[in-house]
């Protein structure tokens, strides 16, 4: 009898210590640009992979969108901006650990229907009478950046509509809804055929700097500061090299 108990109690001991010893997951929630949801899903991947236990979740919008939410104290373990200026927010509301870290750069590209039908050549030739054009709105990255390239060519161009993340002016154009909209390099190769791409020289003159930071507002700010790390380590720049996204 006693040989059988203490055979039992064995047992038990090692199926509770089975499952102490099971890592406990951690959840960290990363608020992104919209022009960075197929780059950070890898990227989450890969971190995932790197730190068993750990379940990444995003939030992709609008940077201005993002930066007003997190300033209203949505849960956030992590901001990754498409500019500066909306990180800017953020960091002068005293609402991250440290300082931002720039981690690519992004400039704009026209994307037309496959085949381009309209036969957009040019950044002047979206001013073109009734060419059907999508752009952000002004206070969206991608839309700063097409008022920019708008001063330094003089065009100016009357669109259709004004959305409020890149991916929604991408969507107006694989839909069929625009003849072209302005949307990033990036955003043009992660369509693939969907879309025909058309480069201009003037979007030299509009550089987006995308910066990277933890938040205090995180539930475990060693896990937020080490996917900032992560992304802006090789790792990171790997996934945004291939994706088109430029260095720092």
């Amino acid at each position: 009898m006693v040989a059988l108990l203490t055979a039992c109690g064995a047992g038990g001991g090692s199926a509770a210590d089975a499952t102490s010893s099971s890592p406990a997951e951690r959840t960290l929630t990363v608020f992104a640009a919209a022009s960075l949801k197929g780059t950070f899903t890898r990227i989450g991947t890969e971190f995932e992979a790197a730190n068993p236990g750990v379940r990444v979740t995003f939030s992709f919008a609008g940077s201005s969108d993002l930066a007003t939410q997190i300033g209203e104290g949505a849960p956030a373990d992590v901001f990754a901006s498409a500019d500066e200026k909306n990180m800017a927010k953020v960091t002068g509301q005293s609402l991250t650990v440290g300082d931002p870290v720039d981690f690519a750069t992004n400039v704009l590209e026209i994307a037309t229907p496959p085949g381009n039908p309209a036969g957009v050549r040019s950044f002047a030739d979206l001013a073109r009478p009734g060419l059907k054009v999508v752009v952000c709105a002004a206070q969206v990255p991608c839309g700063a950046a097409t008022e920019t390239v708008e001063k330094a060519s003089g065009v100016t161009l009357v669109p259709v509509s004004e959305e409020n993340s890149v991916t929604d002016v991408l969507g107006k154009v694989t839909a069929g809804e625009a003849d072209a909209g302005l949307v990033y390099v990036t955003d043009v190769r992660g369509a693939g055929d969907a879309v025909t791409g058309v480069e201009f020289p003037e979007s030299s003159r509009a550089v987006n700097t995308y910066p990277v930071v933890a938040l205090k507002s995180a539930s475990d700010e060693s896990l937020a500061t080490e996917f900032v790390t992560f992304v802006t380590g090789e790792q990171g720049r790997k996934v945004l090299r291939d994706a088109g996204f430029g260095a720092p």
